[in-house]
């Protein structure tokens, strides 16, 4: 039986399968490849197609242990974002949310919600450096924000209305955002 010669794209195929398969550098390669998936900003829905939230009563601990109820929202513009620290999207996204947060929590409330423990939370926000305010749920996630995959990010209008409902990884502090938001914050 003869081999023919490896070709180099059969070498770098076999390097990318096998840099997936193991742990310590799946996650990286993964978040990467996010990160790169989500450079594009997320549509705004058509303005008849926009679903209104319930105000459900949700409650909601942020990291510090100091409770709110989603209801406490009402009449502002709101950013919730559905995630977690082992999730390679969420992780890509991250960057994004954060710079939004940096011009914007003044104006606009931001709900990072995971279902993860505080430490493990706490942890990921040391180790990145990012200071944007953390819940976790305490008690079920009402309808409107019932999610099969994270992340998971909707804005809502002062209205109540859902602007935004994207799925995957995005960016979050593009121009695109930042005018809706601007336009959002202006109107009632």
């Amino acid at each position: 039986m003869k081999f023919r010669k490896p070709k180099t794209s059969d070498i770098v195929f076999v390097a990318i399968i096998a840099l997936l398969i193991i742990p310590q550098t799946r996650q990286p390669i993964q978040i990467a490849l996010h990160s790169v998936l989500s450079k594009f900003s997320p549509s705004v829905i058509e303005k008849d197609e926009q679903l209104e939230v319930s105000y459900a009563s949700w409650k909601l601990i942020d990291l510090s242990g100091k409770e709110i109820n989603y209801s406490e929202t009402k009449g502002k513009v709101v950013f919730v974002n559905l995630w977690a620290t082992w999730c390679p999207p969420c992780i890509a996204e991250f960057d994004g949310i954060q710079g939004l947060y940096n011009d914007y929590s003044d104006k606009v409330e931001f709900l990072l919600v995971s279902d993860e423990s505080p430490e493990t939370i706490q942890k990921f926000l040391d180790k990145k450096g990012y200071n944007v305010p953390i819940f976790n749920p305490l008690n079920n996630y009402p309808e409107d924000f019932q999610a099969r995959s994270i992340p998971r990010t909707y804005i809502i209008d002062k209205e109540g209305r859902i602007v935004v409902d994207k799925k995957g990884a995005a960016n979050w502090n593009s121009d695109k955002i930042r005018n809706e938001l601007d336009e959002l914050l202006k109107g009632f």
